[in-house]
């Protein structure tokens, strides 16, 4: 059974796939200095042109781990994410507040999908 990684360094590689099913590495927004709502969109805009590189898309993702800093941006967040998720392809979802790796990052987001 192979499995492939793709972009891999030292520490992780950003997509593992695996008898069909891709995971990526935790993704984080293009700009920290930006708020929860321009973060919450670049780092989708990321998940999305990963797994586009892998061989799957949005409408195969199966779950979604999701951790944001402080619980007060969780309506913020839902609006992007609701937005973005296709009508009735929305993944098995976890959203925990968690301490960030850099102070600046408010939201980051661990997924799981199924290649087309």
């Amino acid at each position: 059974m192979t499995i492939e990684r793709i972009e891999t360094g030292a520490r992780m590689s950003r997509i593992v796939k695996h008898q069909g099913t891709i995971y990526l590495c935790g993704q984080v927004c293009a700009d920290a200095t930006q708020g929860i709502t321009e973060q919450t969109q670049t780092m989708l805009d990321k998940v999305e042109a990963l797994l586009e590189k892998a061989g799957s898309d949005k409408n195969h993702m199966l779950s979604a781990t999701i951790y944001i800093k402080d619980m007060a941006d969780f309506a913020a967040m839902n609006a992007v994410w609701d937005a973005w998720v296709p009508q009735g392809h929305a993944p098995a979802r976890a959203c925990v507040q968690a301490a960030m790796a850099r102070e600046a990052l408010l939201v980051e987001i661990s997924v799981v999908a199924a290649e087309k």
